[in-house]
């Protein structure tokens, strides 16, 4: 019996406590019983002692089928504890799959099939982006650029945060029944909305103020074209990406794939495209069909409207408990992640201006980044979430450590194949540009190597701070789910565009002065 409790380390445990009193309770019967024989004449004690010799060798054999059932059921309860993952078999039972099963080929071939559909998807986005440079309102309301990092980024502010959110839930068990997986999800619903319209609001104020600062100038129909665009594009993008997301972590539970993989790639394949195409659309008819024909009030109308949707959402979100202290606490990441998305939109905005050929490979380089280090972010919080809860003191011999990032522990081999795939998806993606004719600029041997070498910095650094932030995060008890993602994203898309202008800068300066680089 000790045994059993020593190799559990787990005195307290209701099982253990119910098994050590029905022995002790069998050995205070025994010794009454050797006190009554005392009293008997020898006739009585021969008869008694064979009778207890054989209730003895049954309650022995018992009582050995019973140690061993209770050693392998907690056996398995401590294999639980110390590997785990939560998983649901295919009856429907829970398990902890061993997270350090997974190979890196095993992680490749989860992880490199959605990152391609994400990448063609950021792909789409710059083909899209480069053709709509050209649009009068974006030629005449120049502040649509400093918008589109900012709204790209609601995909890593929300859809992301809500896919590795979700994630983590499908993984520890919180989306089994029906009830839990209807709360989680029509809270969450209600969460990005609020704050998708929160975000879009702010993001035109900070585009505003950003001209205002930079050109000294204010245009208040461009401010309201501004304001209605955003709304609109941040509400019907976060609703339409969050119920695909939805979709993708029910169908890799039944699927036995884990969510961590392929939800937040596949949050980012249709979010950035969604999101510019909705954008330039909105923007595009608001300005043909109320801004050019003076018909002021329907831009108005249509913010009034919005915005008065917000207390509603944030009615949802703080009567569901599963979303209740995101609602307050969520805050910070997305707005500061905003604000350092509206300074990568200032860079692309002066770039765009005199590199055209940005336009085509920004989302591109921005969308990449964020992909791969959300995936880490992800996977290194759902094995946080699956040893304890945020705040609890959990030693990795390699954790925050910036130096451990590419080395030793599970997470180490994960960054190694994230960084290694960027290479070859990157050389993917240019080709299919370089293929489709799409953009400004020549794809020469310098202007690969200068790309590729500006992806491996910014995909490198990204996950040296997502190690980093994503260990600091789980030692001041909140959890990473809802705070890494945003600003990890947001910081990709200020490396990106400031390391892809930074490219072109250096490539024009050093003799590429045609006009495929420069203007």
């Amino acid at each position: 019996l000790m045994s059993v409790l020593r190799l559990h380390d787990l005195d307290d445990n209701e099982d253990s406590r119910h098994f050590y009193q029905s022995v002790v309770e069998s050995s205070a019967r025994r010794r009454l019983a050797t006190s009554y024989q005392a009293t008997m004449t020898p006739a009585e004690r021969k008869t008694s002692e064979e009778s207890e010799s054989d209730a003895h060798t049954a309650l022995i054999h018992s009582s050995e089928r019973d140690l061993e059932e209770k050693n392998s059921e907690l056996a398995a309860r401590i294999d639980v504890e110390k590997n785990g993952l939560l998983a649901s078999d295919a009856s429907g039972q829970m398990e902890f799959p061993d997270v350090r099963r997974e190979t890196a080929c095993r992680i490749v071939m989860q992880i490199f099939f959605p990152f391609l559909i994400a990448g063609f998807g950021t792909v789409s986005a710059g083909m899209l982006l480069d053709h709509v440079q050209h649009w009068p309102v974006f030629v005449n309301v120049t502040e649509l650029f400093i918008l589109v990092p900012a709204l790209l980024g609601l995909k890593g502010n929300l859809e992301m945060t809500l896919a590795s959110r979700l994630s983590t839930a499908a993984n520890v068990g919180g989306m089994d029944s029906y009830e839990q997986k209807k709360q989680i999800i029509f809270g969450n619903l209600a969460l990005t909305q609020a704050q998708a319209l929160v975000v879009g609001a702010l993001a035109s104020l900070a585009a505003m103020a950003i001209d205002w600062i930079v050109d000294g100038r204010f245009d208040m129909k461009d401010g309201l074209l501004l304001c209605a665009s955003s709304l609109v594009t941040a509400s019907v993008a976060s609703g339409l990406l969050g119920g695909i997301m939805i979709i993708v972590i029910l169908m890799s539970k039944k699927l036995h794939i884990n969510p961590d993989n392929v939800a937040t790639p596949i949050a980012a394949s249709l979010g950035d495209l969604v999101t510019l195409a909705l954008l330039s659309g909105t923007s595009s008819l608001i300005y043909t069909k109320a801004v050019e024909s003076h018909h002021l009030w329907v831009v108005g109308f249509v913010c009034a409207v919005f915005l008065l949707l917000i207390p509603l959402w944030v009615y949802f979100s703080k009567n569901n408990p599963t979303t209740r202290e995101v609602l307050y606490s969520g805050w910070s990441p997305v707005i500061a992640a905003m604000v350092i998305s509206s300074a990568g939109g200032l860079v692309l905005d002066q770039g765009v201006s005199n590199f055209p050929g940005i336009a085509v490979y920004s989302p591109v380089m921005n969308g990449v980044g964020g992909n791969l280090v959300s995936v880490q972010a992800s996977r290194i919080s759902t094995a946080l979430h699956s040893k304890g809860r945020p705040g609890d003191d959990i030693r990795d011999p390699h954790g925050d450590k910036c130096c451990g990032t590419f080395r030793g522990s599970e997470h180490g081999k994960t960054a190694r194949v994230l960084l290694a795939m960027a290479v070859p998806g990157h050389l993917i993606f240019l080709f299919t540009i370089y293929y489709v004719k799409a953009g400004h600029t020549s794809l020469t041997v310098y202007f690969a190597g200068g790309y590729l070498t500006c992806a491996l910095v910014q995909v490198s650094l990204l996950l040296i701070i997502a190690n980093w932030l994503v260990h600091w995060m789980w030692r001041r008890g909140k959890d990473p789910d809802n705070f890494c993602i945003p600003y990890l994203t947001a910081l990709g898309d200020l490396l990106g565009t400031g390391l892809l202008a930074l490219t072109f800068l250096i490539l024009y300066q050093f003799g590429d002065k045609d006009n495929d680089i420069g203007t």
